[in-house]
């Protein structure tokens, strides 16, 4: 469920926990498209057979960046900015993968505002999103996200 947050009022959520994306399945197909547009092809990403023998995962994972690329979807899925006409995706920093992310799991962002700066024309608000899997355990990923909001 979709929270809606006023540009013209972030002091009270700043450094709290405001939103939770819905659930995101990461199945092979997906890693599949995610290696053929990075070309990235590396064994531990789209050969199962390989995975069950050599991995120590025993299945094939997913691209910490394939990961990350789900950042801008999962906010927009949990987070609606009032007033604002356009948003842009600003950059990262901190970012780890702690945790690798089986095929066929499913995968949220909880999104934790840090701080609120004006910008010429708007608002640069950086996010700790920490992406957990469905079965638990460690995040999977944990970045800052830098996204601006022009009214």
């Amino acid at each position: 469920m979709s929270v809606t947050i006023d540009l013209d009022n972030l002091a009270p959520m700043i450094g709290a926990e405001v939103a939770t994306s819905g659930w995101f399945e990461v199945d092979q197909r997906r890693i599949d498209a995610f290696a053929d547009a990075t070309d990235d092809h590396q064994w531990i990403h789209n050969d199962p057979a390989r995975c069950r023998r050599e991995s120590p995962f025993g299945q094939p994972v997913a691209h910490g960046f394939l990961t990350l690329s789900l950042l801008p979807a999962m906010l927009a899925d949990a987070v609606s900015i009032g007033a604002m006409r356009m948003g842009v995706n600003y950059g990262l920093d901190r970012v780890r993968f702690p945790a690798p992310l089986p095929a066929g799991s499913r995968v949220r962002a909880r999104w934790r505002l840090l701080r609120a700066e004006p910008v010429a024309g708007g608002w640069q608000l950086a996010w700790e999103a920490a992406v957990e899997p469905e079965a638990g355990g460690k995040p999977v990923c944990v970045a800052e996200f830098l996204f601006r909001c022009y009214v």
